[in-house]
């Protein structure tokens, strides 16, 4: 049996189409071919194009609000915000970011909600964080969606914690294949090869 004291979260993939992330992934389909582009607020199937494989970030705050606030702009809309705010440093075609300090910043002012950066999350520190009703926005490989045996490395990637129990910590992965997106269990046990020990804690104010 699952225990947090959040609720239930919604879940947004960083892709208009959750059902398509495999096909986007390998590139067999063209994101600007994604038919809910749209959804994510760019102003073009080019824009999201160019967007939607860095927002990983966005989506996990997206998932936040909804949960504590009813609603959210796109993930493509956030993403510009937080250019404005210094949390990503666009340089023609190379993006700098997540940048956690002044992510933390805009999602305080912002949005009214507490963030707060942690750079030694451990699971103790995780289960602590959502029994309490925050939520853990954490930095883990990509490969976490196959529960992948050998990652190349860890981090690179956001993930919101959502639920635990003894066995296994609950992510929405925003990057994740059918059936590893919302409330997706990753055993404790294999938690550490993904996981870079650092991120974003939300909570309500």
């Amino acid at each position: 049996m699952e225990i947090t004291a959040v609720g239930p979260v919604p879940y947004f993939s960083q892709f208009g189409s959750p059902e398509l992330v495999p096909e986007l992934i390998a590139r067999t389909r063209a994101a600007q071919d994604d038919p809910r582009w749209a959804e994510s607020g760019a102003a073009s199937p080019q824009e999201y194009a160019w967007w939607c494989r860095r927002v990983c970030g966005m989506a996990c705050l997206r998932m936040a609000l909804v949960h504590w606030r009813g609603a959210s702009p796109g993930t493509v809309e956030l993403a510009h915000e937080c250019v404005a705010a210094g949390a990503y440093v666009v340089d023609g075609e190379r993006v700098e970011g997540l940048i956690y300090a002044p992510f933390a910043v805009y999602v305080r002012e912002r949005w009214g909600l507490e963030a707060e950066v942690d750079t030694a999350l451990d699971p103790a520190r995780i289960r602590a964080h959502l029994d309490a009703g925050r939520l853990p926005i954490l930095s883990v490989h990509p490969s976490i969606r196959t529960l992948d045996p050998e990652p190349p490395s860890r981090g690179g990637h956001l993930v919101l914690a959502v639920a635990h129990d003894d066995e296994a910590l609950s992510v929405n992965n925003p990057s994740g294949f059918p059936g590893s997106q919302h409330y997706a269990r990753v055993p404790w046990a294999d938690l550490d090869r993904f996981f870079a020990r650092r991120g974003v804690v939300l909570g309500p104010m």
